[in-house]
């Protein structure tokens, strides 16, 4: 009987396709429900070579004639923490009855990394679908399910992953290596790791604390005031209101002073003195925000909660995957499909929080949720569309994951 094998990115996934499929959601190595075997990775299964793992590449030398280091073709091998599962994985894939694969990996680039590098080192030639989940709700998946695409639609992307992954080696191999062999000239292997993330980072906390270490202590003055009124008193604070800032002047603000005698003349001028309050009132309009996507979602849960930005994409994560209340939050596009309203408007009227559900439902009976370009706009969605409520109940959500 012919089956399909589905390989999702990481276990939890798979058993929440598994129960979306009708099937029961126990931890094991593969789930059966109906014509699929339902799998998962554990995240990265296979990697790149090292240079002298690689055909030719033995006894490598770390010095910088050798370099630069540049294979005709990158070779793969299993990661060795996970060995065990890419074996799983390689015997059903190459099971007889398995005749179609489907690639349920994250819907994303390094999904379709993880998926692209399993195939290559397996060899499997067996056709290829892509399952292409933003929310992991019970309907969410099945619609998935009935909507699969080709497996072929995605190579751009994964030729995307492939490349920025044989960048990321090039650079860091080739880097690393010449690093060490300057650093290594008086003597020594002095080992000196480059990558295309961790040294530029690393740049940043040095320039960082090198303006840490050069700081000079400079003394400043304000004036604070108490003010008396009929209601009571408030506190008040100077400042200049023609301030301007200057490139030359980086740490000077409106309401600071340089010189003691100014901050005194100002004091002098002021104290015991009565005054004239004005408050002057002028109507504005303001456009709602776009829609979130990671990094403005995490750029406010900082501002609000104090929230790091790992913090904020951890308890996103956790929302989309184990609560299924988020839409996939690796995203960075601020709009929404342009055949997305209805799944809005059954969202709008989902809230469990009364506030929210007032707020929602006078949206709806106003009218005011309608298809506009400012949210719903088919040219500025890519892999992902914003972060988005599913509409699936938040009762059992803790305080921090409420935030």
């Amino acid at each position: 009987m012919p089956k399909t094998l589905v390989i999702a990115e990481k276990p939890s996934v798979a058993a929440d396709l598994a129960r979306a499929l009708g099937g029961k959601a126990a931890r094991a190595e593969y789930f059966e429900v109906g014509d699929y075997v339902i799998t998962s990775a554990v995240g990265h299964l296979v990697e790149l070579c090292l240079p002298n793992k690689m055909t030719g590449g033995k006894g490598l030398s770390w010095k910088l004639d050798a370099l630069p280091i540049i294979p005709d073709e990158f070779e793969l091998q299993p990661i060795a923490r996970s060995a065990d599962r890419l074996k799983v994985v390689r015997k059903l894939l190459k099971d007889p009855e398995v005749t179609e694969v489907i690639n349920a990996c994250d819907a994303g680039r390094e999904g379709e990394l993880i998926f692209h590098n399993i195939i290559q080192l397996t060899g499997s030639k067996k056709p290829v679908k892509r399952l292409w989940l933003q929310s992991m709700t019970k309907e969410a998946i099945k619609e998935g399910f009935e909507n699969l695409r080709q497996g072929s639609d995605m190579d751009p992307l994964a030729d995307a992953a492939v490349c920025r992954s044989e960048s990321d080696w090039l650079v860091g191999i080739n880097s690393t290596r010449a690093l060490t062999a300057v650093n290594s000239g008086q003597g020594g292997f002095q080992l000196t790791p480059v990558g295309r993330v961790q040294t530029p980072t690393l740049a940043i906390l040095v320039e960082r604390e090198e303006k840490i270490r050069a700081f000079l202590p400079k003394t400043y003055f304000e004036v604070h005031a108490e003010f008396s009124v009929a209601a009571g008193s408030y506190p008040g604070r100077w400042f200049d209101e023609g301030f301007k800032k200057s490139e030359e002047e980086t740490d000077a603000k409106a309401e600071r002073l340089w010189d003691h005698a100014q901050a005194e003349a100002i004091r002098a001028k002021c104290d015991g003195k009565p005054g004239v309050i004005e408050e002057t009132k002028k109507a504005t309009t303001q456009a709602s925000p776009l829609l979130y996507d990671l990094t403005t979602l995490q750029r406010e849960a900082n501002g609000r909660f104090g929230f790091s930005a790992k913090r904020t994409l951890q308890l996103a994560q956790r929302l989309y995957e184990h609560h299924k209340v988020l839409t996939y939050p690796r995203t960075d596009s601020r709009y929404l499909p342009e055949d997305n309203l209805p799944a809005v408007k059954a969202s709008f009227k989902s809230f469990d929080d009364k506030d929210l559900a007032s707020h929602a439902n006078h949206a709806l009976t106003q009218g005011w949720v309608v298809k506009t370009g400012k949210v719903f706009n088919n040219a500025k969605v890519s892999d992902h569309h914003a972060i988005i409520p599913t509409g699936a109940s938040t009762a059992a959500l803790y305080d921090v994951e409420r935030k």
